[in-house]
C-alpha cells in the first residue's frame, strides 16, 4: 500500500489531499497540521472573520465529514520534527514515525517578527492564525487606540475593519508610502486617500523602534522619537516562507523551497506547494515565490496529479485580491514589469482599472470594483496580448472586444 504524507494543513495541503482522491489515488493519505483547527481559509482572517461577519464554520475549506468520507487521516495539533529522505519517514513531535511513498511539503509561511524592545507585552499581536485573530477580537472595543505597524495589505485590511468598529486607528509605515513594495505610487495614493477619508491616521517614513509599557502596551516609539499612544498594537511586517524542515532534510532552498514546473523538489519523491515554494514561471520567464491562495490551490492540484502518474505542469497567471471597505481590489501580474500605465474608469467613483503595459503588451492590472476588467486582464496577460492603450481607456469599447 502506498502512502502520501502532506505536511501543512492550509490551502495548499488541503487542496493536495482533495485532488489526490479526485484523481483516483487509492493509497493512504495523511494530512499533518500544527493548528488544531480544520483547514481553513486565511484571507477572511483580516476581513470578515475579524469583523465577526463570518463565523469559523463559514471559513472552513471543507467540513470534517469530507476527510472521513475520503478516508483522509487528519492529524491536527501535530508538528513534524524531522524528515528522513533515505528511510522515507517523517517524525512527529509525539515521537511517532510515519513512512511515506510520496511526501508533500505545504508548510506555508510565517509572520516576520520584529526584534523590538517590548514586543512581548500584552496587547501586542501578529495576525496569521485563527488563534491570533481570536486574541485580537477580544481587544477590539470602540474608542481603543490601535496602532498597526506596517502599511501593507494585511495592515490596511485590519485598519478598515477596526475603524468601522469604532477604534482610533493609526498606521505606521516605514517606507515613503503605503503598499510601496507591492503596487504603484498612484494606487498607494488612492488607498491612502480612501483610508484617511474613513478616519485612519497614516504616518509614512515612521519606523517603529520600541513598544512602550509596563504591564501592557501603552505606546509605540518611532525612530524620530515620537510616541504614538496605543491600547492595542498589531504588527504586519510581512511573511517568510517556512523552509526549516526542507533545509534540514537537505533539499534545495533559495527564498523558498525550489521546485520544478511539476512541483517536485530536488528530491523527486518530495513535492512542495504553496507559499513555501519558489517555482519557475514560463509565462514570466523567471522564478517566483507567490503568497496567494490561487497559487496554493493550483500547485496543490498539479502536485497531486503528478503523484497519480499524470504529467501536469504549472504555469498559471499570478493573481491576488484585497477587500477594504466596499472596495474589492483584484490584481493580475506585477505592475513593476510595466513601462506604461492606462486608466479605465473613474477612481473618484470607486470603480476603475489601472492597466500596465510593456512594449504595448498587457502585463498587469489593478482592478477596483471592476470584475469585467479583471477577468479580461487575466486572459490578456496569459496571451501576452498587445492592446491599443487608447482602446483600453475607452469605456465605450467592451472588454470582451479587446480579448
Amino acid at each position: 500500500m502506498t502512502r502520501t504524507v502532506v505536511i501543512g494543513a492550509g490551502h495548499a495541503g488541503g487542496q493536495v489531499v482533495a485532488t489526490l482522491r479526485q484523481e483516483g489515488y487509492e493509497g493512504e493519505i495523511v494530512l499533518v497540521g500544527e493548528e488544531t483547527t480544520l483547514p481553513y481559509q486565511r484571507p477572511p482572517l483580516s476581513k470578515a472573520y475579524l469583523s465577526g461577519d463570518q463565523p469559523i464554520e463559514r471559513i472552513l475549506i471543507r467540513p470534517e465529514k469530507f476527510y472521513a468520507d475520503k478516508n483522509i487521516d487528519l492529524r491536527l495539533g501535530v508538528r513534524v520534527t524531522a524528515i528522513d529522505r533515505k528511510a522515507r519517514t517523517v517524525t512527529l513531535d509525539s515521537g511517532e514515525t510515519l513512512e511515506w511513498t510520496n511526501l508533500v511539503l505545504a508548510t506555508g509561511s510565517h509572520v516576520r517578527r520584529l526584534p523590538l524592545p517590548g514586543v512581548d507585552l500584552p496587547g501586542v499581536h501578529y495576525l496569521r492564525t485563527i488563534a491570533d485573530v481570536d486574541a485580537i477580537r477580544a481587544e477590539f472595543e470602540a474608542g481603543k487606540k490601535l496602532v498597526i505597524i506596517g502599511g501593507g495589505y494585511i495592515g490596511l485590511e485590519v485598519a478598515a475593519v477596526a475603524i468601522k468598529a469604532g477604534l482610533d486607528v493609526t498606521v505606521l509605515e516605514m517606507e515613503q508610502r503605503i503598499l510601496q513594495r507591492v503596487t504603484t505610487a498612484a494606487m498607494s495614493e488612492y488607498y491612502h486617500g480612501v483610508h484617511t477619508q474613513a478616519g485612519v491616521k497614516i504616518q509614512c517614513n515612521a519606523a517603529a523602534t520600541e513598544i512602550l509599557g509596563e504591564h501592557r502596551v501603552e505606546a509605540v516609539k518611532c525612530r524620530d522619537g515620537a510616541e504614538i499612544p496605543a491600547d492595542v498594537v498589531i504588527i504586519g511586517a510581512g511573511i517568510l516562507p517556512t523552509t526549516d524542515l526542507a533545509e534540514a532534510a537537505g533539499l534545495d532552498v533559495d527564498n523558498g523551497i525550489l521546485v520544478d514546473e511539476r512541483c517536485r523538489t530536488s528530491d523527486p519523491n518530495i513535492y512542495a506547494v504553496g507559499d513555501c515554494t519558489n517555482h519557475p514561471s514560463p509565462l514570466l520567464q523567471r522564478r517566483l515565490r507567490l503568497e496567494s491562495v490561487p497559487n496554493a490551490n493550483d500547485q496543490g492540484k498539479v502536485a497531486a496529479a503528478n503523484i497519480c502518474g499524470k504529467d501536469k505542469t504549472y504555469d498559471a497567471v499570478p493573481w491576488f485580491w484585497s477587500d477594504q471597505y466596499d472596495l474589492k481590489l483584484q490584481m493580475v501580474g506585477f505592475s513593476t514589469d510595466a513601462d506604461t500605465e492606462v486608466v479605465r474608469g473613474d477612481p473618484e467613483a470607486g470603480a476603475f482599472a489601472r492597466f500596465y503595459l510593456r512594449d504595448g503588451v498587457v502585463v498587469a492590472v489593478d482592478a477596483v470594483n471592476s470584475p469585467r476588467e479583471f477577468m479580461a486582464a487575466k486572459q490578456l496577460v496569459a496571451d501576452k496580448r498587445k492592446v491599443d492603450p487608447l482602446k483600453l481607456a475607452d469605456e465605450s469599447i467592451a472588454m470582451k472586444d479587446l480579448v
